[in-house]
């Protein structure tokens, strides 16, 4: 009988191609625009708080009299003091002795897991770090918008953030976990399903899924504070309150929650209203289905669309403006239907050093112990602590409540 593949499957040699199939997209657009130089980022942290005043108010002590009239009362300039805690992020691997020594061979692993887990991390890390910059700093990842009763399921607004396998919680705001630790089994970023391990629960409108430990405390948000805390037109900042401070608002034009369609007339308004405030955005980052009504709106009126490389490296469709053009930079992480204009020369990414493995003991690898005992597995970690600022907020705004197409 002639031999088959199944008869000699057992003395078959497998062949391991070196090169892992990347099949995630790791794009961070965003972060490496507002890191791209040492001009945006600050490690001056010193100590607990970066803290810096911001002019507010003008001399109200100006005016025009007749002869032997009153003098306006002297006055003088409104300041307030910023402060801008530091957040601290962590990532961290863990692999077993077994599989350390067996993969120290290519052709018995399609990597050495060592270093295809390390490398796997920082890439992890900068991946969600891109997420955070657009976010508010509460760890949300996705918004509960229908209510379940009694399913392993949530139904959020945009499940594109969410990962198989992540470890997450349900908090009702402001900070209390509803659903501790369950792992994300099943993601359809089509109808915003995201299915959840363990037993049946409740989820209730506006409830927010965050990373497991991730979410809001009573004492604050855990995560850096992103563009939709920066870019509003109210809430505390940075211990500012605008409600005693209007100057500490961003420029905010939404349509309650109703898509209306792009307009070049929008964006010039907007361009017009941060202007008129004394700045001027630098760069528009939206997501991709918002550049692309950008671009079919320059299509209808303009025989030629093309991209234009800007300062930095960076390519996108131009807006043009009195003040010259700004690029429109699209990003997979951008929040739907939303744009937000940011002037780059305001905003200031703190940290004390650059992401990092621990070795404070002498190695990055410590093992694995217990009550149990120890093991032989073997962790090691990354950190950074860090904050995104800005020193003027009325210096950015967003274009909200857009039609993606």
């Amino acid at each position: 009988m002639a031999a088959t593949l199944a008869s000699v499957q057992a003395y078959l040699k497998e062949v391991y191609e070196p090169r892992i199939r990347e099949q995630l997209n790791s794009d961070v657009k965003t972060l490496k625009r507002i890191t791209r130089s040492d001009s945006g980022v600050s490690t001056t942290i010193g100590g607990k708080y970066v803290t810096f005043p911001v002019h507010t108010r003008r001399n109200s002590g100006i005016g025009s009299r007749l002869e032997m009239e009153p003098l306006p009362v002297p006055g003088q300039q409104g300041y307030a003091a910023a402060r801008i805690g530091l957040k601290y992020g962590y990532g961290g691997v863990q692999l077993t002795g077994q599989t350390i020594a067996l993969s120290d061979k290519d052709a018995q692993a399609f990597a050495k897991a060592i270093n295809e887990e390390m490398d796997g991390l920082k890439t992890d890390i900068q991946k969600d770090m891109n997420r955070q910059v657009y976010r508010d700093g509460s760890g949300v990842i996705g918004v509960v918008s229908t209510a379940g009763t009694t399913v392993n399921t949530v139904t959020v607004a945009d499940a594109r953030a969410f990962q198989l396998n992540e470890q997450v919680d349900v908090v009702t705001l402001p900070s209390t976990v509803a659903v501790s630790n369950r792992t994300v089994t099943a993601i359809n970023t089509s109808t915003g399903v995201v299915t959840l391990s363990g037993a049946a629960f409740s989820s209730s409108v506006g409830q927010i899924v965050v990373r497991n430990g991730s979410g809001p405390a009573a004492a604050g948000n855990r995560e850096m504070t992103g563009f939709d805390a920066i870019v509003a037109s109210s809430g505390l900042l940075y211990n500012i309150d605008p409600s005693t401070e209007p100057e500490w608002t961003a420029n905010v034009m939404a349509n309650g929650g109703t898509p209306r369609a792009l307009s070049e007339g929008l964006m010039i308004q907007m361009a017009d209203t941060i202007n008129t405030r004394g700045a001027k955005a630098s760069v528009i980052f939206t997501s991709k289905g918002v550049r692309r009504a950008y671009f079919n709106l320059l299509s209808q009126t303009r025989q030629t669309v093309n991209t234009q490389e800007f300062k930095g490296g960076f390519t996108g469709l131009a807006f043009t403006t009195d003040d010259g053009d700004i690029p429109v930079v699209s990003d997979v992480d951008a929040p739907l239907g939303k744009m937000y204009f940011i002037s780059e020369d305001h905003i200031t990414y703190y940290h004390d050093e650059d992401w990092h493995w621990q070795d404070r003991t002498g190695s990055i690898w410590q093992q694995v112990r217990d009550s149990n005992g120890d093991y032989d597995a073997w962790f090691a970690r990354m950190v950074e602590y860090h904050e995104l600022g800005t020193d003027r907020r009325n210096a950015h705004g967003l274009l909200s409540d857009i039609t993606e197409a």
